[in-house]
């Protein structure tokens, strides 16, 4: 509006200069009319001039609030790219963190379908063994575990030494149905360890109740583990 109005008085000044002009002119005695023609076509000139002016101020006005138009929706546009990208990469995280808790999950089951505790058949009685089994299921249930331990037991020991008494390792020095590790550690039940299935037993289940509790708890370790 101050530019507006400051053409606008850049006119009327001029009008107002040649207007005293004109009436110079009169009293200094020339041709009124020839002067009159001369003055007016000068006042149209001089109005062009700033009308010209004011349009191209105008012009040049409308270019520069077009500039800052086209940069403020420059800014936008890269401030909405930093956006999407910023959400694009937390998507890829969330995606990550969740493929890898699928995995973990997945890991975790397939350990524990691994390691699962005994839940197949259980014996009714020691009866339904024979040989160094049967042996170990009454020595079992004399040290005060159930009948229900037995098929881990018998997975464990089968899996060690197949329940044989002179069974060896020379590599580890392990020996007898429970591998003990070194053989002569079974001594502590007694002299006859080398041979006597019920002593070897004896031993192997008293380290199986300090170490693990029962036998299906030594049964869990050896799958993961390997050993026990």
């Amino acid at each position: 509006m101050s530019r507006l109005w400051s053409r606008f008085g850049a006119r009327t000044a001029a009008v107002a200069l040649l207007s005293v002009g004109v009436a110079g002119g009169f009293y200094l005695g020339e041709d009124r009319q020839t002067q009159q023609q001369g003055l007016t076509a000068q006042v149209g000139l001089e109005v062009d001039e700033a009308e010209y002016a004011y349009q191209r101020e105008r012009l040049s006005d409308h270019r520069v609030d077009s500039s800052r138009q086209r940069a403020a929706e420059y800014q936008a546009k890269l401030r909405a790219a930093a956006a999407a990208k910023e959400a694009a990469e937390r998507a890829r995280k969330a995606e990550a963190a969740a493929a890898t808790r699928k995995k973990e999950r997945a890991a975790a089951e397939e350990a524990e379908a691994k390691i699962k505790p005994y839940d197949g058949p259980i014996p009714s009685s020691c009866a339904e063994y024979s040989g160094n089994r049967k042996i170990g299921c009454a020595v079992m249930l004399d040290k005060g575990f159930g009948i229900d331990q037995f098929p881990c037991l018998d997975k464990l020991w089968t899996k060690e030494s197949g329940w044989n008494p002179k069974a060896s390792n020379s590599s580890s020095g392990a020996y007898g149905i429970p591998q003990a590790v070194p053989g002569s550690k079974m001594a502590s039940v007694a002299d006859d360890w080398r041979t006597n299935p019920a002593t070897q037993i004896t031993w192997g289940l008293g380290y199986i109740k300090g170490r693990y509790d029962t036998p299906c708890g030594a049964w869990q370790k050896s799958q993961s583990s390997g050993w026990y």
